[in-house]
């Protein structure tokens, strides 16, 4: 495990806390005193504070990069040195240009290499992504993301040289996956318009943003994300198709309230701002945020020496929609998604969405009335005409 700090912890506690087999054998951290102390915690037996000690461990088979962005890459090509199998948590670059470099590494080494993106593999995600792949709600026209919080918790998040941007390089990432999972991986991403700001926080990077993304189908994406929400942390998504509609609250409103006026500083979840007065805590917190059925995917791929539901392929596709968004806040026009390496298909462009009624009318709409008819409001092909018919 590399990183000591909030995601690092989360990792392990979601691999020590289920009785896995798999197991953190050495801990990583450039400071002595946290290796130590993570180690305590989670009785890891070894630590190391470079980064060439921890990943050329004889009997590592694994690595997972938990650190903050601009290190990702030089954790890649040792692993890809030592010949590791390697986890990256989101993003996977500061850029498309650093993501692609990580994944052709990655693929010249033939090392196994997953996504770390939690938050596509949480329960109610998992629950409505196969609900989407059985037609449920037919053909996907629009998904709509929402990540908001305080903020992140560390210094470097903050810096845009070693986070490689704000709230979109940090937040965006989760929903541009997300919504890439609703829509389609297979259908490529065209082109981006996005509004970016720094309203609040006294830093480079936005704090704030909004984004529509295109697809070669027509369908959109959309993204909300923000680093100065006060109340916690709010994860929703919403799929919409032709045939009907997906909603999912995955964490500001839990299900499990409580209230309290004792001075208790105790965990409450991640993001919480108080511990005290009405508050919303987690039942299981990993699993609740997807690790858990993340790392199944990911150790079950590598043990089936089969390809993991993300890879570092899925990561610089973000990377490059990522790079997109950033263009189009510049330039304030949609720009598009510059990918040197598409691997889904090229077949797809937009195709007529209307329904025929008959072979000269589209169908637009139908409602049952009070009496037990059927109201339909129908478009005639050759004049435009809108008119409604009773049946």
């Amino acid at each position: 495990m590399l990183g000591t700090g909030l995601i690092g912890w989360f990792y392990t506690k979601s691999l020590h806390e289920h009785r896995r087999p798999d197991r953190v054998k050495v801990i990583y951290s450039r400071s002595q005193e946290r290796a130590d102390a993570f180690a305590k915690e989670w009785d890891i037996s070894r630590t190391a504070t470079t980064l060439e000690a921890a990943i050329r461990s004889p009997d590592i088979d694994t690595v997972i990069i938990g650190l903050p962005n601009d290190l990702h890459l030089e954790a890649v090509k040792l692993c890809a040195q030592y010949g590791k199998a390697v986890l990256c948590t989101k993003p996977l670059g500061r850029n498309a240009a650093e993501a692609k470099e990580m994944l052709d590494i990655a693929e010249k080494a033939g090392i196994f290499h997953g996504y770390l993106e939690d938050l596509a593999y949480t329960p109610k995600t998992l629950h409505a992504l196969q609900s989407v792949k059985n037609g449920v709600i037919g053909r996907v026209t629009w998904a709509r993301s929402r990540e908001a919080h305080p903020g992140p918790h560390s210094s470097w998040f903050w810096d845009i040289g070693k986070a490689g941007g704000g709230c979109i390089v940090d937040l965006g990432c989760h929903c541009i996956e997300i919504a890439r999972n609703y829509i389609g991986k297979d259908i490529r991403p065209v082109e981006v318009m996005c509004w970016a700001a720094t309203q609040v926080k006294p830093i480079e990077a936005e704090d704030n943003a909004i984004a529509l993304v295109k697809y070669a189908d027509g369908a959109i994406a959309q993204f909300e994300v923000s680093w100065s929400f006060r109340g916690g942390m709010d994860l929703r998504d919403e799929v919409s198709g032709t045939e009907g509609v997906i909603r999912v609250d995955h964490f500001l409103r839990t299900g499990f309230e409580m209230f309290t006026a004792a001075a208790d500083n105790s965990y409450v979840a991640e993001k919480a701002e108080s511990a005290s007065g009405w508050l919303f805590p987690v039942g299981d917190e990993v699993n609740s945020l997807g690790y858990t059925h993340m790392f199944t995917d990911m150790f079950d791929s590598l043990d089936g020496d089969k390809q993991p539901m993300e890879s570092f392929y899925d990561g610089y596709v973000v990377n490059a929609i990522i790079d997109a968004c950033y263009a189009s806040a510049k330039s304030k026009k949609w720009e598009p998604v510059i990918l040197d390496d598409w691997r889904g298909r090229n077949d797809v462009t937009e195709t007529s969405p209307f329904v025929e009624y008959d072979a000269n009318h589209w169908f637009i709409k139908e409602e049952l009335l009070p009496d037990g008819r059927k109201k339909m409001i129908l478009k005639e092909k050759d004049s435009g005409n809108i008119f409604q018919k009773i049946v």
